[in-house]
């Protein structure tokens, strides 16, 4: 009751002001929208006389006989899903690490962060300085949390994503914007869903464990032939989760989901396929615990470093604060293939994050001080997306000469309408023992009504040309024109409008020489782009790096690799070489009287890295990585950036996850994960996190052809680490924790 009460206060208190502001701002929400739509209509013109003429000459009667004989676990994915990738995962000049379904279901993954904890050369972020909690990430040194996708069309809404409705999660390593536009300096992360078959199953899991764990999930597939609906199927994936944090007190996650998805034309040339995403999130949010200050003088021991307390202690208000996101993701892929082989591909997506949130960012109150303060960061967040994708796949030869061409267009427009809420600072508490009850009575207002969009035409090709069975030249580049604009209305004042438009050309290419058809040796160079606007925020202050007046920074990527496929092609390991740099990284110019920003840094990664994913033997399956990543600032105007590692770039990192089966239809399995030292930014400030290992064990027992015991415990030495960095603060990781898992299958 005392939660309801206080949201319907905060609720009524930016009412009145909302309306006030939404007139002014109509203009900007709902203009151009039909020009996104429009882009895709002649593809899918094409596309559904194909599926009119197709679907009218299928025989029923002619449909082959569907046999299911159960799923062998593979820990070894064919290649990414996108239509882009024309090779085999062997055959792409660059690293690309597939987390597969197996992994995910065995190590009973809940969050992105669970499932990119098995891919190295990843570290997690914690939200701060405008950027919104959720899935903040970087990869190889640099930050990529607008670099994440869901079918190859960017997510960039700020929430904690569920891997319920996915079937893998692909990595690719270094700069690709000509792969997804603008971002992806060191690599992005594409969640591919799980979509209809012709095979009938039904799956559920129902999950308990420590710290008030709860979990259901469900997985339906049906044939809709029985209904009269020939090459038709349909899949209803399920969630519902009801969880505290292990080892933190007071946060919590609550969430439930459904995601259905109809394929129409199955087993036939033209496809058509609607799926639908839905997430709602309700949590008690956590910002961890604040770094100590390097100026604090009652902790001189600890500046720059982790404060001396426990590390459960929650600083937040639970009559304050809380976290709600909604998430609805439909789309439609219609696609039909030739004779050939060749592909045309056309995809639709709207995407819709609203974020609702009151979040405690804890502070220390003085230099002299070991209390701590309870600031206030509040949202009320809706970000859209509508995108058109058309792709064209076209095979063919010329002399000796194999091609893979691949075309496409991109029209797509993004908006993020965002309210800051601020209030007076919550009570003070002690850092040893803190008070979450503590009352808090003061109103919370908006602060400023802010409107950001941005539109993108991209424009790409790239080709993949085959000479005989031992080389491989691939290359391609995308156009990319982007426009944004931001409109800022403030509660008091004249409101202001920036913009900024880009053009950029970004390319890849590649070489690769097959000795034997198992294994190859490659050569690859990518570029990307950052511009101002990439997270959809302008600011013309002098100190801003989203300034309307810089150009977008420029990254490149060099690197040489192997990959083999051992054992029957059941096991693939690869090692890789590689340096990404920034050419033209922000950096404020202190030799300035307004220290303004300015394109003149150099920011650079070398590294090593190696990968192992698949079944040596009929019963041991191994996933792992590791990666030595050696970054630094080279070139800065900012002299206490000069030399200095970068931020949140451990130099080593590595993980393993591998299962044996016993007989007795018994398997066993664990994991171990390790993340080496980091500072939470460039410069001589910087805050220091250690390293540390954590481990997990399995087992699970089949106790019938459909019935299935699993037990998973989570770090077993209870480890106190810091998990997520931020500026000002850290979010400690999970203590121990265990779980048991019934799975049904039929």
């Amino acid at each position: 009751m005392k939660r309801n009460t206080k949201r319907g206060r905060q609720f009524f208190e930016i009412f009145v002001w909302r309306c006030r502001q939404w007139q002014s701002a109509r203009g900007l929400h709902c203009r151009q929208w039909g020009r996104v739509v429009t882009a895709g209509t002649f593809g899918v013109a094409i596309l559904s006389s194909a599926a009119r003429k197709t679907w009218a000459q299928d025989d029923p009667a002619k449909l082959p006989e569907v046999v299911v004989t159960g799923e062998r676990k593979s820990y070894k994915p064919e290649g990414p899903s996108s239509p882009k990738y024309t090779q085999p995962l062997r055959d792409i000049p660059q690293t690309v690490t597939i987390v597969p379904q197996a992994v995910i279901q065995e190590q009973g993954a809940t969050t992105l962060r669970d499932v990119l904890r098995n891919v190295s050369g990843i570290s997690i972020q914690a939200g701060e300085g405008g950027v919104p909690a959720g899935d903040n990430l970087s990869i190889r040194g640099f930050g990529a949390r607008t670099d994440i996708f869901i079918d190859g069309v960017r997510d960039f809404g700020g929430y904690a994503r569920d891997p319920f409705d996915f079937e893998q999660i692909e990595v690719v390593k270094g700069p690709a914007s000509s792969y997804g536009g603008r971002g992806s300096t060191g690599g992005s992360v594409n969640m591919t869903t799980k979509m209809p078959r012709a095979d009938a199953f039904r799956r559920g899991e129902i999950s308990m464990g420590s710290a008030d764990y709860k979990r259901v999930t469900a997985d339906v597939n049906q044939p809709l032939s029985p209904l009269g609906w020939e090459r038709s199927a349909f899949r209803l994936n399920l969630l519902w989760h009801d969880a505290a944090v292990p080892g933190r007190d007071v946060a919590h996650n609550s969430r439930w989901g459904a995601a259905p998805a109809f394929l129409f034309g199955l087993g036939s040339p033209t496809k058509l396929t609607v799926t639908y995403l839905h997430l709602d999130q309700y949590n008690q949010p956590d910002y961890g615990i604040p770094w100590v200050p390097e100026t604090n003088t009652a902790l001189v021991a600890y500046r720059g470093k982790a404060p001396p307390t426990d590390f459960s202690n929650y600083y937040g208000l639970i009559d304050r604060d809380f976290e709600r996101t909604l998430t609805d993701v439909p789309t439609v892929i219609l696609s039909h293939e030739f004779d050939g082989g060749s592909t045309l591909r056309n995809l639709t997506r709207y995407g819709r994050t609203y974020r609702e949130s009151l979040i405690t960012t804890p502070r220390f109150a003085a230099n002299n001080s070991t209390n701590v303060t309870r600031e206030l960061k509040g949202r009320d967040q809706t970000d859209t997306v509508l995108s058109n994708q058309i792709d064209l796949t076209l095979r063919f030869k010329t002399g000796s000469v194999d091609h893979a061409l691949v075309t496409g267009l991109e029209v797509a427009r993004e908006e993020s309408n965002n309210t800051p809420r601020g209030g007076a600072t919550g009570p003070v508490t002690s850092l040893s023992s803190p008070n979450p009850s503590s009352p808090y009575t003061f109103s919370i207002l908006p602060s400023t009504f802010t409107f950001g969009k941005a539109e993108t035409h991209g424009v790409y090709a790239f080709e993949t040309m085959r000479f005989g069975e031992k080389w491989e030249l691939s290359g391609g580049a995308r156009w990319d024109k982007l426009g944004s604009s931001v409109r800022t209305i403030p509660v008091k004042g004249p409101e202001t409008l920036l913009t900024r438009g880009d053009e950029m050309i970004s390319g890849r290419a590649g070489l690769v020489f097959k000795p034997v058809p198992s294994g190859s040796l490659y050569a690859g160079y990518g570029t990307s782009f950052n511009p101002s606007a990439e997270g959809l925020t302008l600011a013309n202050t002098a100190t801003s790096v989203n300034s309307p007046n810089l150009d977008p920074e420029e990254s490149r990527s060099y690197e040489v690799g192997t990959k083999w496929d051992l054992f029957g092609e059941r096991l693939s390991v690869g090692a890789a070489l590689f340096r990404t740099e920034k050419i033209n990284a922000r950096t404020e110019d202190p030799t300035s009287a307004a220290d303004f920003v300015v394109l003149e840094g150099v920011q650079r990664v070398d590294g090593v890295e190696f990968n192992v994913a698949g079944s040596p033997m009929s019963r041991w399956s191994v996933f792992g990585g590791y990666t030595y990543m050696d970054g630094r600032v080279l070139s800065s105007k900012n002299a206490t950036e000069l030399g200095s590692p970068l931020a949140n770039t451990p130099r080593h990192s590595a993980n393993v996850w591998s299962t044996f089966r016993l007989p007795w239809d018994v398997e066993i399995g664990g994991g171990a994960q390790y993340v080496g030292a980091r500072y939470s930014a460039s410069t001589n400030t910087r805050r220091y996190a250690p390293g540390y290992s954590s481990f997990d064990a399995m087992v699970s027992k089949k106790v019938s052809k459909s019935l299935t015991l699993r037990f998973n415990a989570y770090n077993l030495a209870n480890e106190r680490y810091i998990d997520r960095l931020s500026g000002g603060h850290f979010i400690p990781g999970p203590g121990r924790w265990v779980q048991g898992t019934l799975s049904v299958e039929f």
